[in-house]
């Protein structure tokens, strides 16, 4: 009887979330990626190691510019947290990191697009476990996904009210997270709430970043546009 492979070491796990909490450096990226890579192969059902190269590649994704850079990660993403999801489906980790990963898959091809592969009820299926399991997991994150998801549908499934009401439900426990606040300021603009919208996007350009700086500087380096939109519209 063969033995499998051992799984990731504590130790091993504790370097590979302080490379990951260094994300914003492309070099801690790189030197994570490769060792992800590593461990993918050598224990290829190890929970704790999936779903951390799933989050790798879901940042890396949701950072991605270009459509097919991102709909090739956002595809990977999704692989890797089903995997992990199949290992662990009373985890949170994965079930969240599936869904992300069909979101930004589902942002390069376009919503309707993937409403016509019928991404809807896989997308919903895994962020609705998420939401079960842990609703303020990575500060609020599934709030956030169900609340985007509720902002990008078209009509007549999109719902500006039901997204709000999910950002400020992640705001209430969270409020240093800035991605909160930038998608309430899109949300509360499309709505024609200028205002609202307005100081909502002062918590993201004037908040501070140490509660996680890569994912705040990210987020405030993308609030320069809405602001704009919205001071445009206070005109």
């Amino acid at each position: 009887m063969t033995l499998p492979a051992l799984a990731a070491t504590p130790e091993e796990l504790a370097a590979w979330d302080a490379l990951y909490a260094r994300r914003a450096d492309p070099a801690a990226v790189k030197q994570l990626d490769e060792a992800l890579k590593k461990a993918v192969e050598a224990s290829p059902e190890d929970y704790e190691v999936l779903w951390r190269a799933a989050q790798l590649r879901n940042w890396q994704a949701d950072g991605a510019t270009d459509a097919q850079v991102k709909k090739s990660l956002g595809k990977q993403t999704w692989e890797l947290a089903d995997r992990a999801r199949k290992v662990a489906p009373d985890r949170v980790e994965g079930q969240y990191f599936a869904a992300l990963g069909i979101g930004a898959y589902s942002q390069a091809v376009g919503i309707l697009t993937a409403l016509g592969e019928g991404l809807e009820s896989k997308y919903n299926e895994r962020l609705d476990a998420a939401l079960k399991l842990d609703p303020m997991y990575e500060r609020g994150g599934p709030l956030l996904a169900k609340g985007r998801y509720y902002y990008e549908l078209p009509w007549p499934k999109r719902s500006l009210k039901k997204s709000a009401e999910h950002y400020q439900k992640a705001i209430a426990k969270h409020p240093e997270a800035l991605r909160a606040w930038l998608y309430l300021a899109e949300t509360l603009l499309a709505d024609g709430e200028e205002k609202k919208a307005h100081e909502a996007i002062l918590k993201v350009t004037q908040g501070s970043v140490g509660y996680d700086p890569a994912e705040g500087q990210r987020v405030q380096g993308w609030s320069k546009k809405v602001q704009a939109a919205i001071e445009e519209e206070l005109k």
